[in-house]
């Protein structure tokens, strides 16, 4: 009899037409259309672990998860099932058995997220569903400036929103932030945060409160002082999902 077997996904998807990760009643989402995939595949229910959810419209390149199986079948026919049972905003471009005690979520040391901005006056007419279009000129020096305050371990509950499936929001609000990055090439920003674990909704809150001190919305030293306050009502408006992706997950 084959013994249980621990696999892990590693999956990329366009979240345009997402309804977020997390399996949701009469809703398409990336976990439930990896799971139906899963029971076409082996005609039984399966649980699908994710390194954690990302919300309607965010894109992802190495979003992680695994699930446990049963079966004789090998890593390269379980990925080609799957990719073959799902459509074409959603692809397994990696898979491998690892160990039984494996947990996407539990085991995550590090994620690393990436937002992208198109910094110019006339709207892009290609890949505008992958970034944000932000007309007015944009100071990038001085996002640099702010976001240096951000990089280490801080209390970021000025940039945690209300999680609508969680009553109280998370009572652990520090985080690590390893590194953090704003480069310009042409018209397009990406501002690309690493960190030991994000709150809801945390990166887009940042980015959109950096974007504000790059218009001079705000004055210097603003991220700092926003931190400090610990209070959300001091930060920007959350930034649009469609800028965001989950780049890759380290563990």
């Amino acid at each position: 009899m084959s013994k249980v077997r621990n696999i892990k996904l590693t999956i990329e998807y366009d979240g345009t037409h997402f309804n977020g990760w997390q399996t949701q009643p009469r809703k398409r989402t990336v976990q439930g259309g990896i799971e139906q995939a899963l029971k076409t595949i082996f005609k039984k229910d399966i649980r699908l672990i994710g390194s954690g959810r990302t919300d309607s419209g965010v894109h992802a390149l190495g979003q992680v998860a695994n699930f446990k199986i049963t079966t004789d079948k090998t890593c390269h026919e379980i990925q080609s099932a799957i990719n073959h049972n799902t459509d074409d905003d959603l692809s397994i471009v990696d898979i491998e058995e690892v160990k039984i005690d494996f947990h996407a979520q539990h085991n995550a040391k590090l994620k690393t997220y990436q937002y992208f901005i198109y910094n110019r006056y006339e709207a892009p007419a290609i890949n505008r569903e992958h970034m944000l279009h932000v007309p007015y000129k944009l100071k990038v020096r001085r996002m640099q400036s702010e976001a240096k305050s951000l990089v280490g371990k801080h209390d970021f509950k000025s940039f945690q929103a209300n999680d609508p499936s969680k009553p109280h929001r998370a009572e652990n609000t520090i985080r690590t932030i390893k590194e953090l990055s704003i480069h310009k090439n042409g018209d397009l920003i990406t501002i690309e945060i690493t960190a030991d674990g994000f709150l809801y909704k945390m990166v887009r809150n940042i980015v959109g409160t950096l974007i504000d001190t790059a218009l001079d919305r705000l004055p210097v030293g603003s991220m700092k002082a926003i931190l400090k306050s610990q209070s959300r009502q001091n930060a920007s408006a959350t930034a649009k999902a469609h800028g965001l992706c989950l780049k890759s997950v380290q563990y």
